[in-house]
């Protein structure tokens, strides 16, 4: 990475993050990379470092990926945690806003912008693109001109740069919402000449977009080979659907089959995404129950929310995620989300109700303590 890793381990990450799509790192192959993210982010972020220091886990202490302290996601919204200097980051994602206010909004630096496009390429044509199709895209979500601190608006707009057809674009803005006119001109025109498009979006668009859709009487039939991502919660803000719900609304005014539905799950904290199964199973002939995949490079783990401990294969808890596309701030993160393992991935359950889980509220606690320490 630029001015936060060295060129050495920024080569080793580049190379990774073209490993075969179904065919993981060994374990001793992950633990080597980890381990050596790790030592570099103890060495050059200091509150993390700290955070280390308190819970006993260090690169001296600790041998395995399994041993590295995984960090809140809600600590992006107290800390600033960029292996390096904050000054010098190519870009400052934040999580969307909420009640307490943008102050409260986290806030994710990014050193080498890069890497999250290394991630983010092999990632998304593996599960979107599995049949190496060069589609016409259609964003529901606005450029990131008027979105610059959006993670989503950017990995849409790399992604129609980089696989999208040159007729690819924008059918959203920030003041003015989905613009359904030129959306259904669009449609309608693949409808005419049978070229098959590629819709991305957030869910509460899609159902904003879908119940006027049907109010109006609309409906579509989707050349064959189109297909269509969301992903986001609601938030609170208007009618909510679930994903089987919204998945045969795509059926019932689009046309898409439910395997041409694919999931999207992310958050502004981390630089790789999960995605659907069902897709990237349907063109390689494979049966299976929808999942989430795991990228080749990244580990995911179901653990405890009282205790963070590693839960048996099978029984739900929450996600822990360790991704080296963070290289740039901390590839260890404790989500409140809820997931349970299956074969070859991951269900995703929701958040976790009620108040933070105590195993998050410890870490956290744990993790200002250090803060504030060094800053006496």
């Amino acid at each position: 990475m630029r001015d936060v890793a060295g060129a050495t381990l920024r080569s080793t990450l580049s190379d990774l993050f073209v490993h075969p799509f179904d065919s993981p790192l060994s374990d001793d192959e992950f633990n080597a990379i980890a381990m050596r993210v790790f030592a570099h982010q103890y060495s050059r972020n200091k509150p993390y470092a700290g955070y280390c220091d308190r819970r006993g886990r260090t690169p001296a202490t600790t041998g395995h990926w399994t041993g590295i302290p995984a960090v809140p996601t809600v600590a992006f919204k107290e800390v600033t945690l960029i292996t390096g200097d904050a000054t010098a980051a190519e870009a400052v994602f934040r999580t969307s806003g909420t009640t307490r206010g943008a102050e409260r909004r986290g806030v994710h630096h990014v050193p080498d912008i890069s890497l999250y496009h290394m991630s983010l390429i092999p990632n998304f044509a593996g599960c979107v693109l599995p049949d190496g199709a060069e589609l016409r895209m259609l964003s529901l979500v606005p450029h990131p001109r008027e979105l610059p601190d959006s993670s989503l608006a950017h990995m849409i707009d790399v992604v129609m740069d980089r696989m999208g057809s040159p007729r690819s674009g924008y059918y959203a803005s920030a003041d003015d919402g989905i613009d359904t006119a030129a959306l259904t001109a669009a449609l309608r025109d693949a409808e005419g000449t049978d070229e098959p498009v590629c819709l991305l979006g957030t869910s509460l668009a899609y159902v904003r977009w879908l119940d006027e859709l049907d109010r109006a009487g609309d409906r579509f039939r989707l050349p064959a080979k189109s297909r269509l991502m969301d992903t986001g919660g609601y938030k609170g803000h208007g009618r909510q659907v679930d994903e089987e719900g919204l998945r045969a609304m795509y059926g019932e005014l689009l046309g898409l089959p439910a395997d041409h539905c694919v999931n999207e799950y992310g958050m502004t904290e981390m630089l790789s995404q999960f995605y659907d199964s069902t897709l990237r199973d349907a063109v390689l002939g494979r049966s299976g129950e929808r999942r989430k995949l795991v990228p080749p490079w990244v580990r995911t783990r179901i653990v405890d929310p009282e205790t963070l401990d590693p839960l048996p294969a099978g029984q739900p808890g929450l996600l822990q995620h360790f991704d080296p596309a963070n290289a740039g701030s901390v590839m260890a993160i404790q989500t409140e989300d809820v997931g349970v393992a299956v074969t070859e991935g991951f269900r995703l359950l929701g958040r976790a109700s009620g108040a933070t889980p105590r195993g998050c509220s410890i870490a956290m606690d744990i993790l200002l303590q250090a803060v504030d320490a060094r800053r006496r």
